[in-house]
């Protein structure tokens, strides 16, 4: 890791930095994604009926979030410089958004689109991985941008390199 500040490094540099940054997000974040997926599918089937699939996504969800936490700090954005109860407030902000987010698209895609295209999947299994997948891919663009610019900034406010 270079001493010299972000603003001093060669245009280059910085791109080839930030595209390293998010391949290493979006390889982080399919592991995470695929224990937040994997878990839904566990939950579904061992407490289904019991366990609503809405209620199996946001449980999933914060499974997966737990993860991502700590494979994101540790691989993405490991010099962020803030403090980790810092990071995990802003953390669990960003994600409350992104829970939202993943659990209205996948419940909308479950509950009204999957019927409207008449394919025969209607609140089967496989449409339900389908739509929780779909959502989880989604979300993973909005949780980029709010753990760049708020979970894992630098404490100075300058983006990590």
């Amino acid at each position: 890791m270079s001493d010299t500040h972000p603003s001093e490094t060669p245009l280059s540099e910085r791109r080839l930095s930030e595209t390293h940054r998010v391949l290493r997000f979006l390889l982080v974040g399919s592991l995470a994604a695929a224990v937040n997926w994997l878990a839904r599918i566990a939950l579904s089937a061992v407490f289904a009926p019991a366990l609503s699939f809405e209620m199996a996504v946001l449980i999933a969800y914060a499974i997966g979030m737990t993860s991502g936490f700590l494979l994101y700090r540790a691989y993405v954005f490991p010099d962020a410089g803030l403090p980790m109860a810092v990071q995990l407030r802003r953390f669990i902000a960003v994600n409350l958004v992104s829970a939202v987010e993943v659990w209205l698209v996948a419940v909308v895609l479950l509950r009204m689109v999957v019927p409207a295209l008449g394919i025969g999947l209607d609140y089967t299994p496989v449409a339900e991985a389908i739509a929780h997948g779909i959502a989880i891919a989604i979300g993973a663009a909005t949780s980029y941008v709010g753990h760049k610019l708020l979970t894992f900034r630098s404490a100075q406010g300058v983006e990590p390199a």
